[in-house]
């Protein structure tokens, strides 16, 4: 059977309903699926564009904590799927549709939405993590699923040993068959060919639709179930079933030449996300955002272009190793090697480097930005200072392990016009 027709028989479930706590103050208002990136788009963007791309067109998305900005997001960029045509996008909010309680796990999330999943009759399920930022062709694995005989698929990326413990990682033969999954151990094994690194799920999972529902009202019924992929169903799918690894290197999109490795981002710490936003604004960055063969969808605001105004010495509106958004207007100020998301206006003799400022932002007259994280609808104020003094940040701000410091309107003592970020 081709791609294109594993693709067809398949249904996708992207899980979107975590908090990601480890971004701190930046998922108070919102789910960690629906925190912007890039300039543009939302964390979940690149999930539901690897599935689109791959010609997966039925898509549940399961939401659950403070969803109401992500349910916006897609309601708003995620309807052009045409109905007619059985394809489409569906929100899953968490509704105690079998019981009283809401989804106690990944598990439970897809077992709570099985009705759905039946009733589209798939072949294979493909449950995916909404909070990474990779490009997949999820053909790929599908059809080396397909070839093994699988009942189930878990796609593979190797990480650093000391990175392991944030992860599920696995013991993986020649064969490709898994020997064992340990959800993010405190003694990670690592890979026999390289001491230094471990093999890590990438929270990418291929089942037989059949063999998936029998494994769920398995999972359902056992007391002892924290009822989560990785630290339940998986591991007893090793134990007793034909699981195999599919290493990222096969269906990775738009590798970049002479890359180490397969581009594939957990952003969930201030340090990570604001690094991988930063990777962007590079000469040649690892993540191609101008690929038309495999585009990223989102929702597209209708948006004048961004405005760079007055070029007199000292007050010269100007952006260099940046990447600025629509609806921005850089009013005499300089924006170095920064990320601009959508209407932000940066006032004269501003200075901002080194930072990702959100959408709807104002940043006064004279202010200083450096190394920030600006959440949405900040208004700072004339001559203000952040990112020159870790001590000075700290008592108003949160300044992360490496020297990100996050701001938000809170913490400037500001209420946003809403809650929806």
């Amino acid at each position: 059977m081709s791609a294109h027709h594993l693709t067809r028989a398949t249904f996708g479930i992207v899980l979107a309903g975590g908090r990601g706590s480890r971004l701190m103050q930046l998922t108070d208002w919102r789910a960690k699926p629906a925190v912007p990136f890039g300039g543009k788009f939302r964390i979940i963007d690149f999930t539901l564009s690897n599935c689109v791309n791959s010609g997966i067109r039925r898509i549940g998305v399961a939401t659950q904590y403070k969803a109401q900005s992500l349910i916006q997001h897609l309601q708003r960029g995620w309807s052009f799927l045409d109905g007619r045509f059985h394809e489409f996008v569906d929100i899953l909010p968490a509704q105690q549709q079998i019981s009283e309680d809401w989804y106690r796990g990944t598990a439970d999330a897809v077992y709570q939405n099985l009705g759905l999943i039946r009733r589209n009759r798939p072949k294979y399920v493909l449950v995916l993590a909404g909070d990474h930022v990779y490009k997949m062709d999820y053909g790929r694995i599908l059809f080396e699923h397909a070839q093994t005989g699988a009942d189930l698929t878990v796609a593979c990326i190797d990480v650093p040993l000391t990175e392991a413990s944030a992860f599920g990682i696995m013991d993986v033969g020649h064969d490709k068959r898994v020997a064992t999954f340990v959800e993010k151990p405190c003694d990670p094994p690592f890979m026999p060919e390289h001491p230094d690194r471990a093999l890590a799920s990438m929270g990418v999972y291929v089942f037989n639709a059949e063999f998936l529902y029998a494994q769920l009202i398995r999972d359902r019924d056992d007391p002892a179930s924290t009822h989560d992929f990785g630290k339940d169903m998986i591991p007893h799918c090793v134990r007793h079933h034909r699981v195999f690894a599919h290493c990222f290197t096969d269906s990775c999109v738009g590798r970049l030449h002479g890359a180490d490795a397969p581009y594939w981002r957990d952003v969930g710490t201030i340090d990570a996300y604001w690094e991988a936003n930063m990777e962007l604004t590079k000469v040649t960055p690892e993540l191609n955002l101008y690929d038309e063969d495999w585009p990223i969808w989102t929702h597209q605001e209708q948006l004048p272009p961004a405005k760079f105004v007055f070029d007199d010495d000292g007050r010269r509106g100007m952006a260099i190793d940046s990447l600025v958004s629509g609806g921005n207007i850089i009013s005499g100020a300089s924006v170095r090697r920064s990320l601009l998301f959508s209407r932000v206006h940066v006032h004269s003799y501003a200075e901002i480097e080194d930072s990702v400022i959100l959408p709807d932002v104002q940043i006064g007259r004279y202010a200083k930005l450096r190394r920030v994280v600006m959440d949405k609808h900040c208004r700072v104020p004339d001559g203000t200072t952040i990112g020159y003094d870790r001590e000075a940040d700290r008592q108003r701000f949160h300044v992360s392990e490496h020297g990100i410091t996050l701001v938000t309107p809170e913490m400037l003592g500001q209420q946003p016009h809403h809650t929806i970020r």
